[in-house]
């Protein structure tokens, strides 16, 4: 599989970075619009899905034992653990308390860790769904 033309390889390395950086928008601003870490990860997932349809999987000598999307997705997961045991660890009440400073509300630090956990979540489900493509991709091309 050496991917698709030029002219669609060019297209889709302009397009998967406006794609990418859509979807942390999406992410960064789920507290105020419509969205969150779930839907701008599956953006920031499609932009990289993206490049691998247009380019072929050979380009990014992908290989059955690829495993740095599961090794982000652990990181941010366990990130995610951290971020809210740190509440405890600061003299709040619960677990997941929002212990940052507040703004004003509407704007973009308006909501303390509530954008850091969107961010947080977007990545690790971006990680998933490109794990799970890969996954297909990879096994497909090999067999």
């Amino acid at each position: 599989m050496n991917g698709m033309s030029l002219i669609v390889k060019k297209i889709t390395q302009l397009m998967a970075g406006i794609i990418f950086l859509y979807g942390v928008y999406v992410m960064l601003h789920g507290h105020l619009t419509p969205g969150g870490g779930f839907a701008g990860g599956t953006i920031v997932a499609g932009s990289f899905i993206l490049l691998i349809v247009a380019n072929g999987i050979r380009v990014f000598g992908l290989h059955r034992e690829e495993q740095l999307s599961s090794a982000v997705e652990s990181i941010a997961i366990l990130v995610f653990l951290l971020l809210a045991t740190a509440g405890l660890l600061t003299g709040a009440m619960w677990f997941f308390q929002n212990y940052m400073p507040h703004g004003t509300p509407g704007n973009l630090v308006s909501a303390g860790l509530i954008p850091v956990y969107n961010l947080v979540v977007g990545t690790e489900v971006a990680a998933a769904l490109l794990t799970i493509f890969l996954g297909f991709v990879i096994y497909k091309a090999e067999d």
